[in-house]
């Protein structure tokens, strides 16, 4: 299953399925799809890695 991001589109990881809060202060945020947990927001420390954005993007299903 491929997310619906492409090239250099910006990501906001709060819309995203795979984003999560963490109680870790040091890294309080987080990316299941990735599996890590950082500082910065996971699309952030992505672009930075991979001069990419994020491939693995899948927006948060519509609350009925």
């Amino acid at each position: 299953m491929r997310g619906v991001s492409r090239g250099m589109e910006k990501v906001n990881c709060f819309q995203c399925k795979h984003f999560f809060v963490t109680w870790d202060q040091g890294n309080p945020r987080g990316c299941r799809a990735y599996g890590f947990k950082a500082k910065q927001l996971p699309s952030a420390v992505v672009l930075q890695a991979s001069g990419h954005s994020c491939y693995k993007f899948l927006p948060k299903p519509s609350k009925q």
